[in-house]
């Protein structure tokens, strides 16, 4: 199985190291703490990660801001439900994610499928020496089977084999397809899919070309 280059994970940093920090054993030296937990000196914790961070080209020390998502999917209590409240808020976030979707400005859904296909096959992913206006790739194959003439492939989501064919073309199909690409968090908050559109590594027009690879009939995950 081929591996997801680590510049693709740089938007989803604050999640996955604030989640892996407050998981790890206190570093020698912690006053009168045990581990990182909840009751964990926040001050500290955080100006321990701020420090071993610094800006390098486009990534900046904003990159270690959780917005409320993040925050939300890395409180083990809230995201397993757990917590009294978790629910609503999950709800609400989610609703927040949602709105926060930009559907296609001319109202076309479908692109060029062979693009698709070139960027979901294309694990490049934003980096700090990038300029603005970076092309990236979409990074898909790493998660799922495309089509069925794949031999290689990443399964922690779903086999996107017979998409369309299964789903149709209906107006609910292509929304949905659309918002689950540009933000998929507004479907299930703590997905592991990354937001594509909403963290602005993927264009609309990227978008559009992978829609087409996913629902039109001469695409390979349609055969």
């Amino acid at each position: 199985m081929r591996l997801k280059s680590l510049s693709t994970f740089a938007l989803a940093l604050p999640t996955f190291a604030l989640a892996l920090l407050y998981a790890a054993p206190a570093f020698a030296g912690s006053p009168g703490k045990t581990d990182w937990g909840a009751g964990a000196d926040d001050a500290t914790f955080h100006a321990m990660l701020k420090g071993s961070f610094h800006d390098k080209g486009i990534a900046t020390m904003a990159r270690l801001d959780q917005d409320a998502t993040q925050a939300f999917c890395s409180d083990p209590a809230r995201a397993s439900g757990a917590d009294k409240d978790s629910a609503a808020l999950r709800a609400r976030i989610e609703a927040e994610n949602l709105a926060s979707i930009k559907w296609p400005a001319d109202g076309k859904w479908l692109g060029d499928w062979t693009k698709g296909e070139a960027i979901a096959q294309n694990g490049r992913g934003l980096t700090s020496t990038d300029k603005a206006g970076a092309v990236n790739g979409g990074n898909c194959y790493n998660c799922h089977q495309i089509s069925r003439r794949e031999i290689a492939y990443g399964t922690i989501g779903p086999s996107l084999d017979n998409y369309g064919k299964t789903r149709g073309g209906s107006e609910e199909t292509l929304r949905y397809t659309w918002g689950k690409i540009y933000n998929a968090k507004a479907y299930n908050a703590c997905s592991n899919m990354p937001r594509g559109g909403h963290m602005g590594v993927l264009t609309e027009d990227q978008i559009r070309d992978l829609m087409a690879l996913l629902l039109d009939p001469q695409s390979p995950v349609n055969q």
